[in-house]
């Protein structure tokens, strides 16, 4: 069975860090000629705030879906003509678990994120992401501080 190629892996939120990490990623890929991979997690906290508040949204499935859209848009438009990414992946659940599961899955993948992005909880240093990502991944990471 053929491995696939190792790949840059870009981490995506629709914040202005995730931006610039996208941007970074998209020159490591065309540099290093891997292709590029966005990933966004669509956070379990952001279900779970709305059924606490009383709006549960009646599809859950279009709002997932729209949340990806609307970030990897953002993505595409920060990494301009430099790459075409050619794999768009959209999860469920705690952003960081998924990104280091997303990882053990994929050995081999160079994971690209921001210092911060639009997580509920910020620490001083490293978005609070971040930091759990690099603490626990098996893989090469790369945090761009923009």
């Amino acid at each position: 069975m053929a491995k696939d190629p190792a790949c840059i892996v870009v981490a995506c939120d629709g914040s202005k860090h995730s931006a610039e990490a996208a941007r970074m990623a998209a020159l490591l890929a065309k540099a290093t000629g891997q292709p590029l991979k966005l990933l966004t997690v669509f956070s379990s906290a952001r279900i779970e705030k709305k059924v606490i508040s009383g709006k549960m949204p009646e599809n859950i499935d279009a709002e997932v879906q729209s949340y990806g859209c609307e970030v990897f848009a953002a993505a595409k438009e920060a990494i301009g003509d430099v790459v075409e990414p050619a794999v768009e992946v959209l999860l469920r659940g705690d952003p960081a678990k998924e990104i280091i599961d997303y990882l053990e899955s994929n050995p081999g993948d160079h994971l690209v994120l921001g210092r911060r992005g639009h997580s509920l909880l910020r620490s001083l240093t490293l978005g609070s992401i971040s930091e759990k990502v690099v603490r626990h991944a098996t893989g090469p990471v790369t945090v761009v501080n923009g």
